[in-house]
């Protein structure tokens, strides 16, 4: 009989690219989100549930093996603040890190580059790293992962950019991420597959030598 896969719970899961890179490592993925998402099982996760994912945490968090939450950004996000007002958007980080250390679960915690400072030694990711080619800076705190040095960003000059199509058309950033099954609105708040899967591979090895 074959090993039953170690359960993730993955909070604000959007159209699913945390889903897609944890089910390659090899987790069986539930996703929660506020709002219907009708492309998330297409990334290989098994379940969704569309419900407030704080008070899923609450409830739910310790039936899992591994937690990862993704809170909106837009409270963060240099595109906000160019656009609009970051003060106008929730500031979740430090509500969702209480509750995931009340869980008692291996967890990682992910946002954007200027919500770093927020985060516990968090580890940064980037599409080159992985020979993709844009860059893409996103910021995990997984304290439970096994200390291992990342590979360096390799920026090239011609590496597409998150432009919103000046530099290169959104569908064809949208493949690059390795979100094909997304529109390409989902796939502007998405975290590219490559970034979850090389994390999982690594979390995975505490269920695999306990």
């Amino acid at each position: 009989m074959s090993k039953a896969r170690p359960k993730l719970l993955d909070l604000f899961c959007g159209a699913g690219g945390c889903a897609c890179g944890y089910t390659r490592a090899g987790f069986d993925v539930t996703g929660v989100d506020h709002v219907p998402q009708k492309r998330y099982l297409l990334s290989g996760a098994t379940r969704f549930v569309q419900t407030d994912a704080l008070e899923y945490l609450a409830e739910h968090g310790r039936e899992y093996d591994v937690i990862h939450a993704s809170p909106p950004c837009q409270a963060y996000s240099r595109a906000t603040a160019w656009v609009g007002d970051r003060s106008s958007h929730p500031d979740l980080i430090a509500a969702v890190q209480r509750l995931l250390a009340a869980s008692g679960r291996s967890y990682v915690l992910e946002n954007v580059q200027d919500a770093r400072h927020l985060l516990h030694e968090p580890v940064m990711l980037c599409g080159t790293m992985f020979g993709l080619p844009f860059q893409r800076h996103r910021y995990f705190e997984c304290p439970w992962l096994p200390f291992e040095l990342q590979p360096d960003c390799q920026h090239r000059s011609g590496d597409y950019s998150h432009d919103h199509g000046a530099k290169q058309t959104e569908s064809v950033y949208r493949e690059a991420l390795g979100c094909d099954w997304m529109t390409c609105h989902e796939a502007r708040q998405a975290i590219p597959p490559a970034y979850c899967e090389w994390l999982g591979r690594r979390l995975i090895t505490i269920f695999e030598n306990p």
